[in-house]
């Protein structure tokens, strides 16, 4: 008979993760990680002494992925400003649940706009907005400040409600502001 296989830490966090996926956050726990894993609940309970730790662990690993998926931009689109946006507002609509365990369930670290603006887990799309748009980094956070209050506001509504996505709606949405934005540092600079 071989030998059991042996679930390692990085399958307990990459199942709850699958179970944040499928059903949402609050469904994390023991019995669900060790169904997604088809074992019993003790390798879960054996690498994470709690619930909250994995749920965290979880949590990394969805921000990591939204990052990833955020600065995914496909070579058909040419304005890269556009891209961030609308891939922001895509994994809302076609990941609901990670949406509402990132951005709605209090598991996100930063509880304001400057702790948020100034975290690690954002500079690797902050650096790659600053290279796009060659603007200082001062001038790049507040041009993301403006774009991710709208973002975030358009997303949250894909992501619990079913209303029609139409992506030339909320692109030409999208450039008007992203415009605004731009011109208004511009001003500010002169």
């Amino acid at each position: 008979m071989p030998p059991k296989a042996k679930i390692t830490k990085d399958m307990v966090i990459t199942a709850a993760f699958e179970v944040a996926r499928k059903t949402g956050a609050e469904n994390i726990n023991a019995r669900t990680v060790s169904q997604t894993l088809h074992c019993s609940t003790q390798p879960v309970m054996y690498h994470f002494a709690t619930i909250a730790a994995l749920k965290k662990a979880a949590y990394q690993k969805a921000d990591e992925y939204h990052t990833e998926y955020l600065l995914s931009i496909p070579k058909t689109q040419q304005d890269f400003m556009l891209g961030i946006g609308l891939n922001y507002i895509r994994f809302a609509r076609e990941e609901p649940y990670l949406f509402r365990f990132l951005f709605q369930s209090g598991f996100i670290a930063e509880n304001s706009l400057p702790e948020m603006i100034n975290s690690a887990e954002l500079i690797p799309v902050l650096s790659a907005m600053q290279k796009e748009m060659g603007m200082n980094m001062e001038q790049t956070k507040e041009i993301f400040i403006t774009l991710a209050m709208f973002v975030h506001g358009y997303a949250s509504i894909f992501a619990n409600n079913s209303l029609e996505y139409d992506e030339k709606l909320i692109a030409a949405h999208l450039k008007r502001v992203y415009t605004g934005a731009v011109l208004a540092i511009q001003e500010e600079k002169s």
